[in-house]
């Protein structure tokens, strides 16, 4: 996700600085971004020109003091709570006072992570969908002590990345997308454990019906199976909501690792 946010950020003209751990992750994410670029000069979507102005304006780094001067900072590492926390409070002290600290979680309370900072009106929630640069929209999530102008700050920055941004007025598992989503896709998992359709079935059933692209089971296997149970489980503890609590088949295939298109097998089987 942070590679696709790093090239949204570049071709919305801004001068961006990837940073990771190793310098062996950098250098894959810069490949990443600039192949993904070539594609769009081969597609004529971007002149030669204006791909080498992008690369001028791309660099990636393992010191976490290259981005001291940052105007904004989004984070978009591996969704738990105390690492995030732990990143944060690096990020608190090495950046300028004024820089916006946004994460691209999408579960994770943001309030909790802007409680490892000092300064928790600077924090907010940008999560983005992947992938990232085919995607246009992207939740901007305020947390509890959020100020409006970093609310309003990060709305121009979405919009000269040229993406579409709704506004989550209140801290909340799934926020608006994934709360919604999450209760279709684990209703589709119901439907199929208790045996009353195909997995082909039920997705030809929904596209038909609502016009979706993917069907819910399809849409799982892409996202991840992994990812969608954490997420289910995190809004069943949350809600205490029946329609989030997993179906145990769901949750035998996640054990047996079967986590869908990335492994292989899910509720569809890839060659």
């Amino acid at each position: 996700m942070g590679v696709g946010i790093a090239q949204a950020a570049v071709q919305g003209g801004y001068e961006v600085v990837i940073r990771d751990l190793q310098m062996t992750l950098v250098q894959k994410g810069l490949d990443t971004i600039y192949n993904s670029l070539q594609a769009k000069v081969q597609a004529q979507e971007l002149t030669s020109e204006e791909l080498e102005q992008m690369k001028s304006r791309l660099t990636g780094t393992t010191d976490l003091m290259q981005i001291h001067d940052a105007d904004m900072v989004i984070e978009a590492i591996i969704e738990n709570a105390s690492v995030k926390k732990q990143v944060f409070a690096e990020l608190d002290n090495h950046c300028r006072e004024d820089t916006i600290l946004g994460t691209n979680t999408s579960t994770l309370s943001i309030s909790e992570i802007a409680s490892a900072t000092k300064n928790p009106q600077r924090v907010i929630g940008v999560h983005f969908f992947y992938p990232v640069p085919d995607k246009e929209l992207v939740e901007v999530v305020k947390g509890l002590q959020t100020s409006e102008d970093t609310v309003n700050r990060t709305l121009e920055v979405i919009g000269n990345m040229g993406k579409k941004a709704i506004v989550v007025r209140r801290d909340s598992p799934g926020f608006v997308v994934n709360r919604i989503l999450t209760g279709m896709i684990n209703e589709a998992i119901w439907v199929y454990g208790e045996g009353l359709a195909s997995a082909e079935d039920i997705d030809t059933a929904i596209k038909l019906e609502t016009g979706m692209k993917k069907g819910p089971l399809e849409l799982a296997d892409i996202l991840g199976l992994d990812t969608l149970y954490s997420g289910i489980v995190a809004l069943y503890e949350e809600f205490k909501d029946p329609k989030y609590r997993p179906h145990p088949s769901f949750t035998t295939m996640v054990r047996s690792g079967h986590l869908g298109r990335k492994t292989g097998q899910g509720f569809y089987r890839y060659e």
